[in-house]
């Protein structure tokens, strides 16, 4: 079935953004400024105050879910099926998973090129399909066990190469190996908010907008305030900032009024994470759940190709590799492989119907001619 105009929308703008998303957070950490007190010109090394400008683009989508509630009630039949009474504090501990793992994330970009970043976010599957074993009671089929093996390939092919361009980009061989590591250890604490998310949330159905934006309001508030303990404890060689503490925001301020280009930066960042979120969740409405996993899986190519055009990073055979085992890997878990397998078993099923008539035909056709 053709899709509509709407649709292929909803499909270009989950991948625009989703691909801006992490574009734009790694185009804030390229630039370099002057900071407070006539401190030398410096990277915008901030992830902390990053997450949360992202936070702050989640916690939007509360006002979007509230906006389309409004407009909904309007109808003479109302179509949001009204939520199960539940208390806010459930998003709590979902909202602490996705804090600590989206600073983390930021700060293992500030190590490692973008499209790797990308790629190794693919690892959420293996953590998440063992955890829904371990706490969810799932039963995993073998395609998807098999999933997680071919990702764990992946992912080792994506490291080779990044261990193979360290050698060529401005970032130290053990800042791109640590980049990687927390990139995967992210991952872990993702996919604790995942399970946490389907045993304790999704049960009251929740509209995901709003328990989107219910996590991004926890997520920016504890955050933001967290960032006043930030800027007095010291992390040494690990902090980017000139006072080397855990994070400056001061410092982050005065680079964005020297270098007004990071501000845009950070806002491509925080509008593209609720236009993402939205788009994500009217495609999974509108299309397909898978439709889209793999517009999530494209977004991979638009980041790589992206930054190879802008010269942020170097062409790599064994990226291409990587990614293609990593999206193997994501296809077998996701079930991805039964449509394409169905398809081919009812072609070979009319081929044979086919062949069988044609033997028929022949058979009446040489009849006939005994006749």
């Amino acid at each position: 079935m053709a899709w509509s105009r709407y649709q292929l929308g909803l499909a270009a703008l989950m991948l625009l953004t989703g691909s801006i998303n992490t574009l734009a957070a790694k185009w804030a950490d390229n630039f370099s400024a002057a900071g407070c007190g006539g401190t030398e010109e410096h990277s915008f090394q901030h992830p902390f105050l990053q997450a949360v400008g992202m936070f702050l683009g989640e916690f939007s989508c509360l006002a979007v879910f509230y906006l389309l509630l409004c407009r909904d009630r309007r109808r003479p039949e109302p179509s949001m099926a009204p939520s199960q009474p539940f208390s806010p504090l459930l998003f709590l501990p979902p909202a602490l998973c996705d804090m600590t793992g989206t600073s983390i994330m930021y700060v293992a970009l500030n190590m490692t090129s973008a499209s790797s970043f990308q790629m190794l976010r693919g690892s959420v599957i293996i953590f998440t399909g063992l955890l829904s074993v371990a706490f969810l009671g799932r039963k995993l089929e073998l395609s998807q066990w098999l999933g997680i093996l071919v990702t764990i390939v992946g992912l080792v092919v994506v490291g080779l190469a990044d261990l193979h361009s360290s050698h060529d980009q401005k970032h130290k061989l053990s800042e791109v190996i640590t980049g990687d590591l927390l990139i995967i250890m992210a991952q872990v604490i993702v996919s604790i908010q995942m399970v946490l998310e389907e045993k304790f949330v999704y049960k009251h159905d929740v509209h995901p907008l709003r328990a989107v934006g219910t996590e991004g309001f926890f997520g920016f508030i504890i955050l933001a305030l967290l960032l006043v303990p930030m800027y007095y404890i010291p992390a040494g060689s690990f902090s980017g900032n000139p006072r080397r503490v855990l994070e400056d925001a001061l410092d982050a301020f005065c680079q964005i009024g020297r270098q007004p280009l990071i501000a845009l930066a950070l806002l491509g960042n925080i509008s593209s994470i609720a236009f993402f979120n939205f788009a994500g969740i009217s495609v999974t409405k509108e299309i397909s759940a898978t439709t889209r996993m793999v517009l999530d899986s494209l977004r991979t190519v638009v980041i790589w190709a992206v930054s190879l055009a802008l010269g942020w990073e170097l062409f790599h055979g064994l990226q291409i590799l990587g990614f293609a085992i990593l999206l193997m890997g994501a296809a077998l878990y996701n079930g991805l492989h039964r449509p394409v397998l169905a398809r081919l078993a009812r072609s070979g099923a009319d081929g044979s119907e086919a062949e069988r008539e044609g033997l028929l035909h022949a058979e009446n056709a040489a009849i006939n001619s005994e006749r």
